[in-house]
């Protein structure tokens, strides 16, 4: 293995050649469940490995406030989160197929506002399908929120079952971290936005 002298900003070495493609380097990554009213966001720190779990809470909003002040506010508690934790990615969930086109325009709104925010921090995003985060960390594309926050809390090794919407974000996260391993990355369909 070769250590150069260059390092990351959180003082790990960096590696290169072939011992750089076998040995997954550790990212922090904010992933994020959203919605207008209840935005889930979970960070973890590592590798697939070793995930650390640093946050996780859901981000509600009243809704007595308006739409266009709800998303302004997952926004910037969003930016907020990004500026308290630094992570090196951002990961959402993708579109999901939905049969009411006020539901999905509702929740393109609230992906637009965390895209945005991750796009203010120059933070590269990523996006992975709902079924591909449900079989990384559960076993099948099926699974129930009961079930994620459960395999959620076992994988991490939580005291307490998360909320669901904290439970999906934590559950991206997962799979975000697995994605970074190139022999689990085309199976999870991992996809820049």
């Amino acid at each position: 293995m070769t250590i150069t002298s260059a390092s990351s900003d959180r003082g790990k070495p960096a590696l290169t050649g072939k011992s750089a493609a076998r040995i997954l380097c550790p990212v922090r990554v904010l992933a994020i469940d959203p919605a207008v009213r209840n935005t889930g966001y979970a960070v973890l720190e590592g590798d697939p490995r070793r995930p650390a779990v640093l946050g996780y809470e859901v981000i509600s909003i009243s809704k007595s406030i308006p739409q266009s002040a709800a998303l302004a506010a997952v926004r910037q508690h969003l930016s907020h989160l990004i500026a308290k934790f630094q992570p090196d990615e951002v990961a959402v969930e993708g579109i999901i197929y939905v049969q009411s086109h006020q539901t999905a325009i509702t929740m393109g709104a609230a992906r637009a506002a965390a895209l945005i925010a991750a796009a203010d921090s120059g933070l590269k995003v990523y996006e992975y399908p709902p079924k591909k985060v449900k079989n990384a960390v559960v076993g099948h594309g099926n699974a129930d929120k009961s079930q994620v926050a459960f395999m959620v809390r076992a994988l991490l090794g939580l005291a307490e079952t998360p909320p669901p919407d904290a439970a999906d974000a934590l559950a991206i996260a997962i799979a975000h971290l697995q994605a970074s391993d190139p022999l689990k990355a085309k199976l999870l369909e991992r996809r820049l936005v």
